[in-house]
């Protein structure tokens, strides 16, 4: 006798293939955004750190000096 467990069974099989469709679906999505936000993070340190060398290679910018108010 043919153990009925063995068996295959397509609907379960349709299912199953319909679940990892979804899951590879939102795996894809996630690892876009973790990528996005992790070039996002190394563009913004990179800013930050070139502004921070070249400021103070080239020292703080005189301030502008302000008219003063005439007295009508």
């Amino acid at each position: 006798m043919k153990n009925p467990w063995g068996k295959k069974n397509p609907f379960m099989s349709m299912w199953l293939s319909g679940a990892n469709a979804v899951a590879g679906a939102a795996r894809g999505r996630a690892t876009a955004e973790v990528k996005r936000q992790a070039s996002t993070a190394v563009s913004k340190s990179t800013r930050e750190m070139t502004d921070a060398w070249t400021s103070a290679l080239t020292g703080k910018p005189a301030p502008k000096r302000r008219r003063k108010k005439s007295a009508r």
